[in-house]
């Protein structure tokens, strides 16, 4: 369980790098490509960097959504970064519509962004192209700009990315740069932050398909929250491969190649020797002994979230503390801003 933050424990003159990343509350619980991918190494940066993490609400509602779910979701997901281990006397997390400077800065970056630029980010042009440009909002389509003002509020060193993210970390930097010649050097421009190479997890139900919440079906993930027995149910009822042979081959053996990576990312083994553990075994014990593996480490995570959401007052107070932290970092960036675009000075 998190032990309330002493504000003085994350201050702005840290020596180390400034790193600050976000998820979004759009689902009932992380899944184990967010655990691999991401997550993990939050916790992991919290002994090198200045860490700034946020729950991103605004960017949730740029999609139709039910108000209550989206509260209810935010909650889950802070409880579950606080239980897979961001410490608030380490990090700063908080939500996002906490800090209404977000919003305040994403209107001033999208006064200096063009139109064109807007157009070419390829998230906006993936969403819209299926359901039509006339479904989607203004929200979407202005949605790196606000992730841009995320990032630049905070005046972050460097932003976690996957190529997904690369040309929205992009744009960030030209708004920073072209900010700062306009009305004088306000912006730190934030560089990518590489996390060590992540094992790409595919859904079960179709390995050749990234594991996803929009895209795979309920049995093909592998949800933190799950409850045991219905965990390791999907991990038995994988797809595997023509033949028995436990080998990783992404061409011919696309579905027990993706067990292997999940195994070899959850015990810090490497695929040749768990190649060598189950040389002339078949499928059944490797998903056996794997979804042991799936177990002990989702359990915990499980039971202290589970802690977490049974005391609403306690959890809304550590998010309230991380905000009020937060907030006084982007109180200071926005003053600056506000000055520099002529903004007329608050009585």
């Amino acid at each position: 369980m998190p032990t309330e933050p002493n504000p003085s424990s994350v201050t702005p003159g840290n020596a180390r790098p400034r790193v600050l990343s976000g998820i979004q509350p759009t689902a009932d619980s992380f899944h184990l490509g967010n655990y691999l991918g991401a997550l993990r190494q939050w916790v992991a940066m919290q002994d090198t960097h200045d860490a700034f993490y946020c729950v991103v609400d605004l960017h949730a509602i740029t999609m139709p959504h039910d108000p209550a779910l989206l509260r209810r979701r935010t909650r889950v997901a802070a409880a579950q970064l606080f239980a897979l281990g961001i410490d608030p006397e380490r990090s700063t997390l908080f939500v996002q519509s906490h800090v209404p400077e977000h919003t305040e800065l994403s209107w001033v970056m999208g006064c200096i962004t063009g139109f064109g630029e807007a157009s070419r980010m390829t998230q906006f042009k993936d969403k819209s192209a299926k359901e039509g440009t006339s479904a989607a909002s203004i929200g979407l389509f202005t949605y790196p700009i606000l992730q841009a003002a995320d990032i630049l509020l905070y005046q972050a060193d460097q932003v976690p990315v996957g190529e997904d993210q690369r040309q929205h970390l992009e744009l960030t930097r030209t708004l920073a740069q072209r900010f700062n010649h306009r009305f004088g050097e306000t912006f730190v421009t934030p560089e990518a932050y590489i996390p060590k190479a992540t094992a790409k997890i595919t859904d079960l139900q179709e390995p050749t398909a990234k594991m996803s919440k929009s895209s795979s079906s309920p049995q093909g993930i592998l949800d933190l929250l799950e409850e045991p027995g219905p965990l390791r149910k999907k991990v038995m009822r994988a797809v595997t491969d023509t033949g028995t042979e436990i080998v990783a081959d992404e061409a011919n053996k696309p579905g027990v190649t993706n067990l292997l990576r999940i195994y070899s990312a959850l015990t810090e083994t490497s695929i040749p020797d768990l190649e060598r553990r189950y040389e002339g075994q078949g499928y059944g014990t490797l998903k056996k002994d794997l979804a042991q593996s799936v177990l002990d480490t989702f359990t915990p995570i499980r039971e202290r979230t589970e802690k977490l959401l049974a005391d609403e007052a306690q959890l809304d107070r550590l998010l309230g503390l991380g905000a009020e932290r937060a907030r006084a970092v982007a109180r200071r960036t926005m003053e600056d801003v506000r000055e520099r675009v002529g903004f007329l000075g608050r009585a």
